[in-house]
């Protein structure tokens, strides 16, 4: 049953990161790998820090969620690939700048997921 909760979870968050891979914006930049990742970032800091507050937490509900919902969103494998066709492509600048990007903006959406979640 577990597994049934990962899947439509990942499914939903894979459907989700499709929709902004449709959004119009041509750039040499992945900005929408970048807002992908921070959204995702922010999305599970948000439910660790409810899980994390909540007592009674439906564990499949988390798992549907964390590692369901959120697993299929962010997209660090393609992350990962940009940035080094990034540096494959000589851009050295823009593959690093990304990078900081990605890992500090994440980081801080977690952290702000968290905090927002104890707002409730």
């Amino acid at each position: 049953m577990k597994f049934f909760f990962v899947a439509i979870g990942g499914a939903i968050g894979a459907m989700g990161r499709y929709a902004i891979s449709l959004i119009p914006i041509k750039s040499e930049f992945p900005w929408l790998t970048l807002i992908t990742n921070m959204i995702g970032a922010l999305l599970i800091g948000f439910i660790v820090g409810l899980a994390d507050k909540s007592d009674n937490a439906p564990p499949n509900m988390i798992l549907f969620l964390k590692t369901g919902v959120c697993g299929g969103f962010t997209t660090f494998s393609t992350f990962s690939l940009e940035a080094l066709t990034l540096f494959e492509n000589k851009a050295y600048l823009s593959g690093g700048i990304y990078i900081a990007l990605s890992v500090i903006g994440c980081l801080a959406g977690v952290f702000l997921g968290k905090k927002l979640s104890m707002l409730g």
